[in-house]
């Protein structure tokens, strides 16, 4: 097996060498900054951060491209608004968040220089489950006015957007927005608890790994859907950036590319020591052969390329709720990652 160290791609070295070799890069090396501030989710899903994190790979790759002692601070912060919160008042640099919660915020800010933001790069690929402790509820049909439904941010996360293009389908486009009355802004440790006590008016939970697998294990809860059966296996979390910060520090994004090409590339063959990393990270309370079944299963794959958002960006865009609707994946994100195979 190789060693973990060496598992980043080819491409990130190449890319990496043309940045050293640019003498516009090196003439702009002394703007770059000495700090960066990042966070990540609780989930499995935000396992390449977590890695970086607990690896020093980002301060790993910056010694490489010449850039010196690199100041790196994390976060854990879940839910849309306010990691976009934190990100548009500058108390964040880059940070994971769900998919439709960055394109949404892109879309916004799209031409606000101040509060600009751009992709940097793709996470996880995987599903989130509807669960449910009420044994009446079988479908999106099933819920009434007296239900809750837990999502980490309300109408921007991921969770939030994929039960509205679940509600799209179940009842038209027209009614997209049908449950979004019954949605509450949990984070995901918070919902499982609360779900599964069954002493809280919650009813439901969009549940990210390894909380939606912790809850169908109580007896008392039982899944409606998996989000796969209706996107696929598509990018559900991205990695993004204030454009400001990304302008201005070319070869630190470079290097965080390069980490997160090495922490994506080395999950596969080394499971035990991913899962040893996101129990190190997560502050979730799992026992290891909890997590391994998590990397184990066929819905979760995590690689650097975008794949599927622009699904998000047609949905957002065909119920208004984006007004700058990409042409390509690639004009949301950093032009580092701009040439691979994404969509």
């Amino acid at each position: 097996m190789r060693h973990l160290g060496q598992a980043f791609s080819r491409r990130s070295i190449l890319a990496a060498a043309s940045l050293i070799a640019s003498p516009a890069i090196i003439g702009s090396a002394h703007a770059e900054s000495a700090a960066i501030r990042l966070s990540h989710g609780f989930g499995i899903h935000y396992l390449p951060l977590m890695i970086i994190r607990d690896r020093k790979l980002l301060e790993k790759h910056a010694a490489r491209l010449g850039l010196g002692e690199l100041n790196v601070s994390w976060r854990i912060i879940d839910g849309g608004s306010s990691i976009n919160d934190a990100m548009i008042s500058g108390a964040l640099d880059i940070a994971g968040l769900g998919a439709p919660g960055f394109i949404t915020l892109w879309s916004k800010a799209h031409n606000l220089p101040k509060s600009a933001v751009i992709g940097v790069a793709g996470l996880g690929k995987g599903a989130l489950w509807l669960d449910t402790n009420k044994a009446g509820i079988k479908s999106l049909r099933d819920f009434g006015p007296g239900d809750k439904i837990a999502v980490p941010g309300i109408k921007t996360s991921f969770a939030a957007v994929v039960l509205q293009m679940a509600a799209a389908r179940e009842f038209g486009i027209a009614h997209y927005d049908q449950l979004d009355p019954l949605t509450v802004g949990l984070a995901h440790p918070d919902a499982t608890a609360a779900l599964i006590s069954g002493k809280t008016e919650l009813t439901a939970h969009m549940a990210s790994p390894p909380f939606s697998n912790r809850e169908v294990a109580a007896p008392n809860v039982h899944r409606i859907f998996s989000t796969s059966e209706i996107l696929g296996p598509i990018t559900i979390d991205v990695v993004y950036a204030a454009r400001r910060f990304a302008d201005a520090n070319p070869r630190i994004m470079q290097a965080f590319v390069a980490a997160m090409d090495e922490a994506s590339e080395s999950i596969a063959p080394d499971k035990s020591g991913a899962a040893d990393a996101f129990l190190r990270q997560s502050e979730v309370s799992m026992k290891k052969d909890a997590v391994l079944e998590l990397l184990n299963d066929p819905e979760t794959s995590f690689a650097t390329t975008p794949e599927g958002v622009m699904a998000y960006a047609k949905f957002l865009g065909q119920i208004g709720a984006i007004k700058v609707v990409p042409e390509k994946w690639s004009d949301m994100f950093i032009a580092q990652i701009g040439d691979r195979h994404g969509s």
